[in-house]
């Protein structure tokens, strides 16, 4: 599929409440974002994902989908849309990250990139245990259609899930990996949000000023296929 032009980032016409997430991408340094950052020697493989607001009927919101059981990476996660940039996709430190989160969306989830503004990147993160190079893009689901799964092998669910939601001290958790890695987790929507998706969300919700106080001694243990 060839991969739609994302245009040059834009902030114009976004609702007053993304504000303090606009502010987020012009200030934030990666390592407020994550301890994990890409390899100096350039290794990993380049990704991009797209972190997607809408406004619904609670209110500011989130596009998620849950990844297929049978995946080799991250199997049965929440995430957002995204994966591997593809050689059409372009220069991975241009716009390549760009298209891929926007190729990966509709690919995983079926949303028409046309109504999607895209208003900013993130600092590319990395993931360890998958090698992956991750640049976050920021998008204002202008004009919302209608999503769901495309393809069961790649995606087995297709959610949104209300910022209230995920401020809700009720819904906030830590989890413990066997590991004894520790992370924020997010319990929502009849699913636990963790990994490299809870804390992208953790750190946002914290910099853009909506973080509640929450209880982190709650602990939520992953079993051992985490």
């Amino acid at each position: 599929m060839t991969p739609q032009a994302p245009g040059t980032p834009s902030k114009d016409g976004l609702p007053d409440w993304l504000d303090p997430v606009v502010h987020v991408v012009e200030t934030v340094e990666p390592l407020q974002l994550s301890r994990f950052l890409p390899p100096r020697n350039g290794a990993g493989r380049q990704s991009a994902v797209l972190i997607l607001f809408g406004e619904g009927r609670r209110g500011p919101e989130l596009l998620l989908m849950e990844r297929a059981s049978s995946l080799r990476s991250h199997a049965g996660q929440p995430a957002f849309p995204g994966g591997a940039l593809d050689p059409e996709d372009g220069d991975p430190t241009a716009d390549g990250p760009l298209r891929a989160a926007l190729r990966e969306a509709e690919e995983e989830t079926g949303l028409d990139p046309s109504g999607v503004q895209i208003f900013g990147v993130l600092p590319r993160l990395y993931i360890p245990v998958s090698r992956f190079v991750v640049t976050p893009v920021l998008g204002w689901w202008r004009e919302p259609s209608p999503v769901g799964v495309v393809d069961p092998n790649e995606t087995a669910r297709v959610f949104t899930v209300p910022v209230a939601d995920l401020t809700d001290p009720a819904n906030r958790a830590t989890t413990v990996h066997p590991s004894g890695h520790r992370g924020p987790a997010f319990l929502v929507e009849s699913t636990l949000v963790w990994g490299f998706t809870a804390g992208v969300i953790d750190r946002l919700l914290h910099y853009a000023g909506w973080e509640r106080p929450w209880d982190e001694d709650r602990q939520v243990p992953l079993d051992r296929w985490s």
